[in-house]
């Protein structure tokens, strides 16, 4: 018998296959993105670390932000009262009769903000609300701003109120105040946002609270008392 052809194709078990190759190249892909992230993260680390050894370093205080000045541009309160249309009210009963009342006012502040420390700070917008035992009246915002290390810098803000309401026993109040005391309490409340930056890194962001008191003579049109305090900045 003649013997069996013999195939043309040699197979060769020790040469890689397409698969096996792919496998390969893929490994060494994952290894690569491995190694690049430990070394990013390595260098993220080490930055945070002499970051927080600088600020250490330096000892960075609280700023000193205060408000410096109150100007009452306008000031105009219009009650409500159930006996309006009579003319023999008096004060006393217009006062007890009030059903509610709008004040309208305009008041611009000069604040001022020191930075004592060797490093810059960088403060973020800053809101500022005016209140009437409680009651929000008005709104105010300053933008934000960077302050370079040992300096002092002046920051205005303006707080207009329309118009706004106030019922029943809160009227009441701000009709006696206004009519007989002369004199009008109102509470300026603000957060200012900061930070100390340090070789163009920023700190972790605090709050910087601010709490003013002052009275205002609605006959005046001006400011007659201011107290003021602010609950300042630690790192």
């Amino acid at each position: 018998m003649p013997p069996p052809p013999q195939s043309t194709h040699n197979y060769n078990p020790y040469l890689p296959t397409s698969s096996s190759s792919s496998s390969a190249k893929s490994a060494s892909f994952k290894g690569c993105c491995c190694c690049l992230f430990l070394l990013f993260s390595f260098l993220a680390l080490l930055a945070l670390a002499i970051v927080l050894v600088v600020i250490l370093a330096v000892k960075p205080k609280k700023p000193q932000f205060d408000l410096q000045q109150v100007g009452v541009q306008y000031m105009g309160i219009t009650p409500t009262t159930a006996s309006s249309l009579d003319p023999t009210t008096t004060t006393s009963n217009t006062i007890s009769s009030t059903q509610s009342a709008s004040i309208s006012l305009t008041i611009h502040m000069l604040f001022t903000a020191v930075n004592p420390n060797k490093v810059g700070i960088k403060y973020g917008e800053s809101r500022f609300t005016v209140m009437y035992r409680g009651i929000p009246l008005g709104k105010a915002s300053v933008p934000g701003f960077y302050q370079e290390s040992h300096s002092s810098r002046n920051v205005e803000a303006t707080i207009a109120v329309d118009r706004a309401n106030l019922m029943q026993a809160d009227a009441a109040s701000l009709i006696k105040d206004a009519s007989l005391n002369d004199r009008i309490e109102l509470r300026v409340l603000g957060d200012v946002g900061a930070k100390i930056r340090v070789l163009n890194f920023d700190s972790p962001g605090v709050q910087v609270s601010v709490d003013c008191a002052i009275a205002i003579s609605p006959r005046k049109q001006s400011l007659t008392s201011k107290q003021c305090g602010f609950d300042g900045l630690s790192v």
